[in-house]
């Protein structure tokens, strides 16, 4: 039987930490192992529990969470720890930072219970949790004005034409199964165009893969951002 996932919760609002406990302890496979009020407090209980994912909100007194979340990333002693960001989006400006700093994903606090447990799974299995729809956005509000218009060609050069074709495929939101059909080939072949993509872009997760993608113009932006 396979061990629970372990999840850190923080947030400044104490109800908040108390209505997300509530909904994951009756998940099967989810164990809450602490809770935090700010970023600081958040770190130091990640290198004392080694949580599998950290339910990190953004906006919080002291230590934020999108320094909170680098402090996590970059720290070599919890590097199997995932942190996925909740957020109120439309007032978070902070979002594409925080994906930037290393998060694997992003989380309306709005979310239904049962996504919110699938999301924890997704990225504790190390997927992004980047939806079609949330990328769109995701795009429109903080990555389309600073787009490059042409390919960075030095970044560009150390892919196949393949694993460009799937990092702009990654970068557009589409999962390894939904390319796989695409392309009519098998999801392991995905997962390796991706994992050497990842390796020769030096991007830590498939979420900084699509940030990567944008920055270096890898990706084709979406006629209808979902503005």
């Amino acid at each position: 039987m396979a061990e629970p996932l372990r999840v850190l919760i923080v947030d400044d609002q104490a109800l908040i930490r108390s209505g997300l406990r509530a909904l994951l302890e009756v998940e099967d496979g989810i164990v809450i192992v602490g809770e935090a009020g700010d970023g600081a407090h958040a770190h130091q209980l990640v290198r004392e529990l080694t949580p599998d994912v950290v339910l990190m909100d953004i906006r919080m007194p002291g230590v934020d969470g999108l320094t909170a979340t680098r402090r996590i990333v970059e720290d070599p002693t919890v590097s199997q720890t995932r942190v996925l960001v909740l957020t109120t989006f439309d007032l978070d400006e902070y979002v594409f930072e925080a994906l930037r700093a290393g998060a694997a994903g992003f989380l309306l606090k709005h979310t239904e219970p049962e996504q919110l447990a699938h999301a924890i799974r997704v990225v504790a299995a190390g997927e992004a949790l980047l939806s079609p729809e949330v990328t769109r956005r995701l795009i429109a509000e903080f990555v389309r004005p600073s787009v490059p218009r042409v390919p960075d060609a030095a970044v560009a050069a150390r892919l196949t034409e393949r694993e460009r074709e799937v990092v702009d495929l990654v970068a557009q939101g589409l999962s390894n199964e939904e390319i796989a059909t695409r392309w009519f080939v098998s999801q392991a072949t995905v997962r390796t165009h991706v994992s050497r993509s990842m390796a020769k872009l030096h991007a830590r997760d498939r979420a900084q893969l699509v940030v990567l993608a944008y920055q270096h113009g890898l990706a084709e932006l979406p006629e209808d951002p979902g503005r």
